[in-house]
């Protein structure tokens, strides 16, 4: 079974941008102190219990506990920090990327399938 996998270090995540020029990420940035982003996380929980594809990373970043590699992402990617937000990456560039309520199994499922 696929599931989110939490990163908390720079080291981390530069590892998963190099690395998604083989294999594209999903990154789900996720305020813990936010009723919008507890919504957006149970799109993105029953999402994974879905049929998700094997070929991408899931990886959860939770904004306030690791700040510093929230900023990066946004830095790295070019894409104006939000939160609840998803960006999905390949090659080190992000291809598409939603936030607040438009965080739903079905977009993220619509974002995913053709890779």
């Amino acid at each position: 079974m696929m599931e989110w996998k939490e990163i908390t270090t720079l080291d981390e995540w530069q590892g998963y941008l190099a690395q998604s020029k083989e294999q594209p990420l999903l990154v789900m940035k996720h305020s813990t102190r936010c009723p919008v982003s507890a919504d957006a996380w149970k799109e993105c929980e029953a999402f994974i219990k879905g049929v998700p594809s094997k070929g991408v990373n899931y990886l959860l970043v939770k904004v306030i506990e690791s700040r510093e590699v929230s900023n990066q992402i946004a830095q790295d990617l070019h894409v104006q920090h939000k939160s609840p937000q998803t960006i999905l990456v390949k090659n080190g560039e992000s291809i598409w990327n939603t936030s607040h309520w438009h965080i739903t199994k079905d977009s993220l499922t619509e974002a995913v399938t053709p890779l």
